[in-house]
């Protein structure tokens, strides 16, 4: 029986890219409602396949997420597709930042980059995310850390460089809508970094040091403690590169600390800090170089949490705050004749209190209700060189502002039957500025089996305008309305061969208004979002030495989007056994637009990387890695070049 099953499933992975180029097809030149049967009559046959073979008394190890719901939930219950991402598989590639690990793991998430190291701010930067064709330089997807909201108060975007894999005990990545849940920004999903705690009594401390190519150095030290009710995670971490351009240099100091006392068996309280500073450079495009395009930016996380944890009912009281101080010089083409003469400096914070209550009412249900409370503030002007004065410029509107978001929120989900869940959830938003925001959602499990799910989801996501939007400059526009638009997505996912095999696929489909453009020198809400596409991942732990993962995703859109590819692949292979470590992936990147309009521009490309790792003795681990192994010519953002093959080597030690 397994190995008919075996053979099913690996002649439908070896068949994935003919199943996707049939998706797609019926993505591109069929209505919607033609698209929904054909989809769903996919999902039903790719159901009924599996459903013959599976083990029927076989019982799932279930995976527990907290971004779906707020509360700590069976992902086997939730219609939306949530990926976790645990901490192995982020630490495994010796990576300082989340995200790259995030790219491999997550399909139809995209991550742009110009160098080997930082990400930056302001023209030309990096670091931004897109996932479905959203994206989140526009504010379009939110970043989360343990729930709470990371964002640029001005700008309404996350800053890259921000989120490290020090802090990160895993990564939950919600695909789709979250606005009922998270409010405005998270209208294409969330990514949320759920941040470490000691579990076990005793104290265990790691340092990591690398070098590399460029003058690269990234360094790290963190301590986890716990001692009865009291527990504490202490991590610093220091960067630097030279990168593989002139004027591309970037430098980076960070440091993470939380500390938890459980009260009882059902209340605990912590309060955690992040902080990161980075100093970088923009080198210009290599057509339009600049000079002394440099960049200071200091960003922070304070929060402080009372939770409740009881066998009917949980939650939490949060009071949070982000920040940033930003610097920057915005260059010259001509340093000897026309050199800059101001920085531009900015200031912004986000205040928030989060109150939710998660509990059962009657057998099989969860109701889930809260408030969230948000206070935007920002300050943006101009100051001399020489004299460090501010300046009066004329080419922004206004330059210090605030607004305030108040929330409430209720999900239910209903256990019908062992096999059936439906859930319903409501938000009702009010901005002081854009007003009042209803946002629905509504979905549908169906567990034929132990190890498997059809889900139905039909979800509304919003993004409120931001400062820059609003006063900001000469286009900007007070009488702005919230962006909006509709997911409406059909997923399987099914375990089998004991858990060693999973697999997933996902087809989507986005309809958005009320988008936010420069039309004639002025914002306006006159743009659309209509995209369309299937996502598939497989993992297979061969033995207990060797796993595999792939994941694919394709992406079609009516109005395309810079740093949204059509098609983006992943192969991946990971093996321990005794002292050695081997850590292997394949990405290709086919048709990721990095410039669209008249001067459309496409690429493709395809990433080698390795990680190789050996047990010199007890507690003392040395690494290497190197990427693009290829050593592929290529660009994600228009202009600046990757560098060719890159690698880096290290020592860890844990005592």
């Amino acid at each position: 029986m397994n190995f008919k099953l075996f053979i099913f499933c690996f002649n439908y992975s070896l068949n994935y890219h003919y199943l996707c180029k049939k998706i797609y097809i019926s993505i591109t030149f069929k209505p919607f409602m033609t698209f929904m049967k054909k989809t769903f009559s996919i999902l039903i046959a790719l159901f009924c396949g599996a459903y013959i073979y599976a083990q029927k008394d076989s019982l799932s190890l279930n995976e527990v997420v907290v971004t779906g719901t707020r509360n700590a939930t069976d992902v086997r219950h939730l219609p939306m597709t949530v990926s976790i991402i645990n901490r192995e598989t982020l630490t495994n590639q010796y990576q300082t930042s989340v995200l790259p690990t995030v790219m491999q793991q997550i399909p139809g998430f995209m991550l742009t980059s110009r160098g080997i190291m930082g990400y930056g701010v302001s023209g030309g930067a990096a670091g931004g995310i897109n996932f479905r064709g959203i994206s989140a330089g526009a504010g379009q997807m939110l970043v989360l850390i343990d729930g709470h909201p990371q964002y640029n108060g001005i700008y309404g975007h996350p800053i890259a460089d921000s989120y490290q894999t020090l802090m990160a005990e895993r990564v939950e990545v919600l695909r789709g809508p979250a606005s009922v849940l998270y409010g405005s920004n998270a209208m294409g999903g969330v990514l949320n970094i759920v941040t470490r705690q000691a579990k076990t009594d005793g104290s265990h401390s790691t340092i990591q040091l690398g070098a590399g190519s460029y003058g690269t150095i990234q360094a790290e030290a963190s301590n986890q403690t716990r001692m009865g009710k009291f527990s504490s995670t202490i991590a610093l971490q220091y960067g630097r590169s030279d990168n593989h351009r002139p004027r591309l240099g970037f430098e980076q100091y960070g440091g993470y600390m939380k500390i938890g006392y459980d009260i009882s068996n059902h209340w605990n309280v912590y309060a955690d800090a992040d902080i990161t500073h980075f100093n970088a450079s923009h080198p210009g495009t290599v057509t339009s170089p600049l000079w002394n395009a440099d960049q200071w930016i200091t960003r922070g996380a304070l929060s402080a949490v009372v939770e409740n944890h009881y066998h009917n009912t949980s939650g939490a009281l949060s009071v949070y705050n982000n920040f940033g101080r930003h610097k920057l010089n915005d260059g010259t083409a001509d340093p000897q004749n026309s050199p800059t003469t101001r920085y531009f400096r900015s200031k912004d914070s986000m205040t928030g209190i989060s109150w939710f209550q998660s509990m059962n009412l009657f057998f099989g249900n969860r109701l889930t209700a809260g408030v969230d409370y948000h206070h935007i503030y920002g300050n943006a002007y101009y100051t001399s060189i020489a004299t460090g004065e501010i300046l009066d410029t004329p080419n922004k509107q206004s330059g210090r502002s605030h607004r305030n978001e108040i929330a409430g929120y209720v999900d239910i989900r209903q256990d019908i039957a062992s096999w059936l869940t439906l859930d319903a959830g409501v938000r009702v938003d009010n901005h002081s500025v854009t007003g009042t925001e209803w946002i629905p959602q509504g979905g549908i499990v169906i567990r034929p089996n132990h190890t498997g799910e059809l889900k139905a989801m039909a979800t509304k996501g919003f993004r409120n305008p931001t400062m820059r939007e609003m006063y900001l400059y000469p286009p900007s526009n007070e009488e702005l309305e919230p962006e909006r638009l509709w997911n409406y997505e059909l997923s399987w996912q099914q375990r089998l061969l004991g858990n060693a095999l999973s697999y997933g696929i996902n087809l989507f489909y986005i309809k958005g208004d009320n988008m936010i453009q420069t039309v004639n020198r002025k914002n306006v809400n006159t743009g659309v979002i209509e995209n369309s596409g299937a996502e598939l991942e497989i993992t297979y732990r061969v033995n207990p030495y060797l796993s595999l993962s792939t994941n694919h995703s394709l992406l079609h859109m009516v109005h395309p989007v810079v740093a949204a590819p059509k098609y983006k692949g992943f192969l991946g292979a990971n093996y321990h056994r005794g002292k050695w470590g081997l850590n292997a992936s394949l990405q290709y990147i086919d048709g990721l637009y990095t410039e669209v309009g008249n001067n459309e521009k496409k690429e493709n490309f395809c990433l080698l990387n390795a990680t190789v790792s050996h047990l010199l003795t007890k507690g003392i681990t040395l690494w290497l890695r190197g990427e693009n192994l290829l050593a592929q010519s290529y660009e994600i953002n228009a202009g600046y070049p990757m560098p060719r093959a890159t690698f880096m080597g290290g020592v860890q030690i844990h005592f």
